[in-house]
């Protein structure tokens, strides 16, 4: 037993070790310093939006124990993930695995470079499941969940997973009382959003809702139980340029159900914007059609 536990620790020991010139301090808020990913070796660092609580007088810390100054390239709240600009080349690019290798109970490492040297903490996989959308409305390819404990300062480290790779960025922004990893594949579509336009596109209508309950024969009409009743239509907005009227009960955005705010929010993914969109809604009991050219969210 004591060859297998010894044999365990020296490998999560290399482990750390082989990960920990790919993680860089991130001084950007005015608490305790968080921690970042290196993307690529000339100075693209990936972390948590959350811990980003300003655009300038940013500072990397990097491995070697020198600092760095930096610049924020973009964010998206909607993943909790930013991407900075290090004034640093050389770097040491972590590895990243695919999420679809994880399972329930594998072991794994959460890392941080909240100071000088490279912190760790070990727990397991405790929840996977498929894609998802965050409360602000931002897709995340898969729910990893794990019970490691994330000290202050760990928001935007690696997941390490048994094999040394990075299996996501941890943030305790995007799930409450859980932290949660955002996989590679999230990472790197908001990375290159970032880095070609500055930002990632989200859809806008124009509209506020709140809601409602379908009554009777309405409802079984539709197949559903709930829709969206608008309150107020901007001027000269997407949705008001399209003929959505106050009092409409948005059921469905292209044939897609919409029963509640967070659901439309999700529906207007950055490939809407500039195409026209079928809203479904409900008119004076009559279900209609609407043609709306969706605009981008400033």
């Amino acid at each position: 037993m004591s060859n297998i536990l010894g044999t365990l620790s020296e490998n999560l020991a290399a482990t750390v070790e082989q990960a920990g010139p790919s993680i860089v301090r991130v001084d950007a808020r005015s608490r305790l310093p968080a921690s970042g990913v290196v993307w690529s070796a000339d100075g693209i660092i990936v972390t948590a939006s959350h811990v980003v609580e300003r655009d300038e007088s940013i500072t990397i810390g990097l491995p070697n124990g020198e600092s760095a100054p930096a610049s924020l390239a973009g964010r998206d709240p909607t993943t909790d993930i930013a991407v900075l600009r290090a004034q640093a080349s050389g770097l040491a690019k972590g590895t990243w695995g695919e999420h679809t290798t994880l399972r329930v109970g594998h072991i794994v490492l959460a890392l941080g470079r909240p100071g000088r040297t490279v912190q760790a903490t070990i727990g397991v996989v405790s929840a996977l499941s498929d894609a998802w959308r965050t409360a602000a409305g931002g897709r995340i390819d898969r729910y990893i969940q794990t019970d490691v404990t994330m000290y202050p300062g760990f928001s935007g480290g690696p997941l390490v997973n048994g094999a040394g790779q990075f299996a996501g960025l941890n943030s305790t922004a995007l799930a409450r009382g859980a932290p949660v990893a955002i996989p590679h594949a999230t990472i790197s579509r908001v990375v290159e959003a970032i880095l070609t336009h500055g930002r990632v596109k989200r859809g806008y209508l124009g509209v506020g809702t709140y809601p409602v309950r379908l009554q009777g024969a309405l409802a079984q009409q539709v197949k559903q139980e709930t829709g969206l009743l608008i309150n107020s239509v901007e001027p000269g907005s997407p949705a008001d340029n399209g003929g959505v009227l106050l009092g409409d009960i948005i059921v469905a955005l292209d044939k897609q159900p919409v029963r509640f705010p967070n659901e439309l929010l999700a529906s207007l993914g950055g490939e809407r914007v500039g195409k026209a969109s079928q809203i479904t809604v409900v008119r004076g009991g009559q279900v209609r059609e609407l043609s709306v050219v969706v605009g981008e969210r400033t």
